[in-house]
């Protein structure tokens, strides 16, 4: 009797023990499609098939509002840092193959507050916030481990981008066959796998599908052929790869028995490029511009038991809040000095306080022309400047998120007050801001090799 007594004892204390070398604070996954659009998505009556996304979507709750800005760049450092694009010189376009710009170094990222909280971090796919020194890599911003590509556009299968290989692991280039959403996913999920099974994971996968160049597998180009626009046909079969290795890492949570403490944020960087075969219905307008098409984008929640499933949160929201509404749910603080542009929405979206109004948020982008807008109160107020004019268009957003009534004309008033607060605000930005350019630099030359092309 006493042997089994003992027996029994000493299952109950290693059976504690183990309950005590899990992590109790949540693993966060923040998952970023690339220029998906608002409406390609099943959950948004989609042709596209998302089975993956869907049953996300029935877990999750989905934010009605959700703003990135117009382009890659822009969301990624606003996501990194919970400040305004424009305070970090990204305010107008992305960083290109010739840049030497990166996220500045001052700036404090999420992956750094989340690491320093003791969570193993994580990333696999697109970086775009800097490649021309290694100050600028993400395993000197806060990740343990990165795998993936520094430039956007890269092809999907030579994973190379203006004639140099950009396919690294921790920094270093690798050489790997397969299309870059697959290997994205298998990473993403081996990272699952293989943590630190005594710390809590953040990870974070930045897909670059479905940005172009448009490519994708021919047997998933075949799966769409009752899609005629050859454009909008390789579209979906880019979403599609995508959705399928959103499953396979929402798989690899089950399998580890993970889910139940696992927050699960998915978005997309930017609205839909309509002219590459991307949907945005019923929105206005497209990637590159501040019309909501370009900034208003699907986003989902799921932690089970903390978020309610199938809810829609009347919340506007936007990326800028994403680093202090994770850190709060995660119990995790924030090691910034600078201060947040973004707020804590957690209280909000776990169903513990009401929405409420937001302050002025403003969108710009450069490239054919300069949007701005501004969404203030009732009002949202966008600018397009072009050959040196510029249209204001005024619209009622809340009661108008088609953006179909310009009501400019009867409220000049307004008009003129939000231009005004527009300009105010575009003198935050640094004098050394990347501006849009189409053409390479003069005399710059790809590097064979992104990862290895810098010694600094």
């Amino acid at each position: 009797m006493k042997r089994r007594s003992f027996l029994r004892s000493s299952a109950g204390w290693l059976a504690a023990g183990a309950a005590l070398a899990q992590p109790r604070q949540p693993n966060v996954v923040i998952i970023l499609a690339d220029d998906l659009g608002f409406s390609d998505v099943g959950f948004h009556k989609s042709e596209i098939q998302t089975p993956n996304l869907d049953a996300l979507a029935r877990q999750s709750s989905e934010i009605e509002r959700f703003y990135s800005f117009p382009v890659c760049s822009p969301t990624r450092s606003a996501l990194m840092t919970g400040r305004s694009p424009m305070r970090l010189g990204l305010g107008y376009t992305v960083i290109r193959p010739w840049s030497d710009y990166g996220l500045p170094v001052q700036e404090h990222t999420i992956a750094e507050s989340f690491r320093n909280a003791g969570y193993e971090t994580a990333m696999a796919g697109k970086w775009h916030l800097g490649h021309g020194a290694r100050k600028f890599f993400p395993s000197a911003r806060g990740f343990d481990h990165s795998y993936g590509h520094f430039n956007g556009a890269i092809d999907y299968f030579t994973h190379v981008r203006d004639g140099g290989l950009d396919w690294h692991r921790n920094g270093k280039t690798v050489e790997e066959e397969g299309y870059s959403t697959e290997l994205i996913g298998a990473e993403a999920a081996r990272r699952i796998r293989q943590r630190n099974r005594a710390k809590p994971l953040f990870l974070y996968v930045p897909f670059n599908a479905p940005h172009s160049p448009l490519q994708a597998p021919p047997a998933l180009i075949d799966k769409y052929a009752a899609i005629k626009d050859e454009k909008r046909r390789t579209f979906a079969a880019m979403v599609d790869a995508m959705d399928t290795q959103v499953g396979r890492i929402l798989k690899a949570l089950d399998e580890e028995k993970i889910a139940s403490n696992t927050i699960v944020f998915f978005f997309s960087d930017n609205g839909g490029p309509t002219n590459l075969g991307a949907t945005n219905r019923p929105l206005r307008g497209a990637k590159g511009s501040t019309f909501e098409g370009g900034t208003r984008v699907p986003a989902l929640i799921r932690w089970p038991g903390k978020v309610a499933a199938g809810k829609m949160v009347p919340q506007v929201m936007t990326v800028m809040d994403l680093f202090p509404t994770l850190a709060a749910a995660a119990g995790v603080k924030p090691g910034n000095t600078l201060p947040f542009d973004g707020k804590n929405m957690w209280p909000v979206i776990s169903g513990s306080a009401k929405p409420f109004a937001r302050e002025d948020l403003f969108f710009s982008v450069e490239g054919g022309g300069l949007y701005m807008a501004v969404h203030s109160g009732p009002w949202k107020l966008v600018q397009h400047e072009q050959k040196g004019a510029t249209q204001s268009m005024l619209f009622r957003i809340q009661e108008d998120l088609e953006e179909k009534n310009d009501v400019s004309t009867q409220h000049p008033d307004v008009v003129k007050a939000l231009a005004a607060k527009i300009a105010a605000w575009r003198k935050v930005a640094p004098d050394h801001s990347e501006r849009h350019s189409g053409a390479a630099r003069s005399g710059w030359k790809p590097p064979s090799r992104y990862a290895d092309g810098v010694s600094r």
